[in-house]
């Protein structure tokens, strides 16, 4: 790849390039990190590459791939379009590749000075799983455009960015909004008790950003609360035995039903179920967490739930 210079732009790069971004689960902190809480957050085995191959003619055509090889979204753009963030309102997608490269456009004007871009998208991991479609998208932009990606989600999407700290980093990470920038430190999160952890999808993908919405909407401050969670994120990444992780999730997982006036995910649907179990990033559909001291595949295939996936296949 050829040195940039200030009078260089970044037309200047191979004409070919391939970007990759983790998927994300966030363990703790669902909402209140929002509110400066510690956030207990892993990067996923699975994710998303950008491939980027320049062309002669000043547009980008854009192809998204599902895991399964599938073509789920395509579409054509002028720089016009980018440029002037044209609204899209019969497709919704399109509405906001077009948002979302807009703003990436504002950070970095000169990806659209000379050639146009052919771009193909392709995830590791279902789309409707909810492992981070938009953030690796986002976080994948932004390696190609060397931009900020905290900046383009934030202006884009919104939400607290941690999403974005699991796109760029291969362990765990404690995450936390400090003066409403992010605060990233990693470390190795590798329980002697990996064996007992597990990661079930509810069949349905929950929309985060209505979710935060709802959550900002209804919310006081809740500062008690805000605390009380980070103290559960700290003592998540210390050397803890099974039984004080399990006490911990059941703990924070309280806590949540009561701010959000919602029931737990076991009390809704799993009562019956000798474990615990805990919902991850927006209540009420992706992947919930199930600690258990045997494997609950059969109990959850039961149920109808058969996306089950050891600690080892989900995590980083």
């Amino acid at each position: 790849m050829l040195k940039v210079n200030k009078q260089q732009t970044l037309m200047d790069f191979d004409d070919k390039q391939t970007f990759y971004s983790n998927g994300k689960l966030l363990i703790t902190g669902e909402y209140l990190v929002l509110n400066g809480a510690l956030a207990l957050a892993l990067p996923t085995k699975f994710g998303q590459y950008l491939h980027v191959s320049s062309i002669k003619e000043q547009i980008i055509i854009w192809k998204s791939y599902d895991a399964d090889g599938s073509c789920w979204f395509e579409t054509s753009l002028t720089f016009n379009d980018i440029v002037a963030k044209r609204k899209f309102e019969e497709d919704a997608i399109k509405k906001t590749l077009v948002e979302i490269l807009h703003y990436a456009y504002k950070q970095n004007p000169t990806f659209l000075e000379k050639t146009g871009f052919e771009i193909k998208t392709t995830l590791t991991f279902p789309r409707n799983w909810g492992l981070g479609t938009s953030s690796t998208l986002i976080n994948n932009i932004a390696q190609w455009l060397q931009i900020d990606p905290f900046t383009l989600l934030r202006e884009s999407f919104g939400g607290s960015g941690y999403d974005i700290a699991c796109a760029q980093n291969n362990m765990g990470l404690l995450y936390q909004l400090v003066e409403e920038k992010p605060s990233v430190k990693p470390f190795i999160f590798r329980p002697i008790f990996t064996k007992n952890i597990f990661f079930v999808y509810l069949n349905r993908k929950q929309n985060s950003r209505h979710a935060i919405q709802n959550f900002i909407n209804k919310q006081t401050f809740l500062e008690q609360e805000t605390k009380a969670v980070s103290t559960i994120s700290e003592e998540l990444t210390q050397h803890i035995s099974f039984e004080r992780f399990c006490y911990l999730l059941e703990k924070h997982e309280v806590l949540l039903s009561t701010i959000l006036e919602l029931p737990t995910t076991k009390e809704r649907l799993f009562a019956d179920f000798n474990g615990v179990i805990k919902s991850l990033g927006a209540w009420g559909g992706d992947f919930i967490l199930v600690a258990s001291k045997e494997n609950p595949t059969i109990y959850f295939k039961e149920k109808g739930y058969h996306t089950i996936l050891n600690y080892n296949e989900m995590i980083r």
